[in-house]
């Protein structure tokens, strides 16, 4: 029987063509509007790394001046590299990392590729183990080697395919940045978390990773541009990169690795102790004022998502419910139309609880179809988003739990638009329309 009731839903489509033209394109573009802004923030908003959730921690430390602001107020966002250097060594943490923004020029060698600049970052061996990074060639540099500056260097997928062909082919050979010769001793297969928590700060946190990772030490020997923010409340102490490797700027974005909940409070009470320490030494003015996010709360604290974007998922969701109200009214104009119909159908037998399945399964079919054209429009929404915001080009693409919602949103939205037309369908009375024939 549902079969036939199927079968009758898509025959009905050719009935009232206008009706069922304005009502399929009706659901289309209320699903089309609702399923590219809930894209964009899921995109936006969902957690990267939740396996690891309460388990990644920035750690932030309030070393301003004491008329900067009111006492309590959020600190800075990143830290200074005296501090991130002390962190880091005394690790407490199972891993820890500084991060430091670059932008080398790459030197090919070869006259079919003029040399060009790379996005990177300085940073700590355990990068790459904290936050999952997968490879395709080679390891990280050794602990000798970050303590020793060596010049070795991981690179993308991406810049070993521009550069050599094939990942392995890129393994060992040289790799001039900023004229300097580097060693690739690791190659990193495509990694793109979204949003990009890891370097929040002060860069596109919708853009694919970078493609060279340096021992932060080696950069800072080499004396390699800062590519970041850097926040100072006073000069340095001395011009150039040593300056600022002295001053009470910060620069460094500092994430550290612990095993479960206690150790996230001891690693909050070691931060309280290494601050009192500091203030004994004439630093750190201020009242103590230390913060621990984890991943969640550190994209909360950067509003990764702008309320904008939350206003426009709300505005798209009131959008699909007009929609949706529209549809209701379409739906009653075409089965009002159908009392004779539905009359024979009661008197051959046909129960209203028949007559209500036939009907509400028309309604999904036209959500059926809805449905699709719905996602035609999201895909061409999507897409005219992406051209015209390059920044939201990872985000801006209908996976499959998207596409699925978006069937689900249509069929769900039909289902509710038919109720109310079928049941009023269902209470033609029989008699009075086989006598009006």
């Amino acid at each position: 029987m549902w079969t036939y009731y199927l079968r009758l839903g898509f025959l009905s489509l050719r009935r009232a063509p206008v009706l069922t033209t304005l009502m399929v394109m009706t659901l289309a573009a209320g699903v089309a509007a609702s399923v590219t802004t809930l894209t964009i923030l899921t995109g936006m908003s969902g957690n990267p790394i939740p396996h690891k959730d309460g388990l990644l921690l920035v750690p932030l430390m309030d070393n301003e001046p004491v008329d900067s602001g009111p006492s309590g107020d959020d600190p800075p966002n990143q830290l200074t590299w005296m501090d991130a250097e002390a962190l880091w060594t005394a690790a407490r943490g199972l891993r820890q990392v500084p991060i430091w923004g670059t932008n080398p020029s790459v030197d090919s060698g070869r006259p079919d590729l003029p040399p060009f600049f790379a996005e990177g970052i300085a940073t700590g061996r355990d990068f790459f183990a904290m936050f999952d990074v997968p490879w395709l060639e080679g390891a990280t540099w050794s602990a000798e080697q970050e303590r020793d500056g060596a010049r070795v260097a991981v690179i993308a997928r991406s810049l070993a395919e521009r550069l050599h062909g094939t990942p392995a082919e890129a393994m060992g050979k040289t790799l001039t940045l900023n004229g300097v010769d580097f060693r690739v001793i690791g190659v990193l297969d495509d990694w793109a978390p979204l949003p990009k928590y890891y370097r929040l700060v002060a860069g596109n946190r919708f853009e694919t990773s970078e493609e060279v990772f340096l021992p932060i030490r080696t950069a800072i020997a080499l004396n390699f541009g800062f590519n970041g923010n850097v926040s100072c409340s006073s000069a340095p102490p001395e011009p150039g990169l040593a300056g600022l490797l002295k001053s009470e700027c910060q620069m460094i974005q500092y994430w550290v690795e612990v095993g479960g909940e206690s150790e996230r409070a001891a690693y909050r009470e070691y931060l309280d102790n290494y601050v009192r320490e500091q203030k004994a030494l004439g630093r750190f003015p201020r009242e103590l004022n230390n913060r621990l996010f984890d991943v969640p709360e550190w994209m909360v604290f950067n509003r990764v998502v702008a309320d904008d974007a939350r206003t426009a998922v709300w505005l798209s969701l009131g959008f699909l419910l007009v929609c949706l109200v529209n549809t209701v009214s379409l739906l009653l104009a075409k089965f009002s139309a159908r009392p004779a119909e539905i009359g024979v159908r009661r008197a051959l037998g046909a129960a209203r609880i028949d007559i209500f399945r036939q009907y509400v399964v028309e309604a999904l079919v036209i959500g059926g179809v809805g449905a699709a054209v719905g996602v035609l429009l999201t895909f061409g929404a999507l897409a005219f988003i992406r051209r015209h915001d390059p920044s939201l080009d990872l985000v801006a693409r209908l996976d499959t739990g998207m596409f699925s919602a978006a069937l689900l949103i249509s069929l769900g939205a039909a289902m509710v638009a038919g109720l109310l037309p079928s049941w009023r369908a269902c209470q033609v009375r029989p008699a009075i329309q086989l006598k009006s024939q």
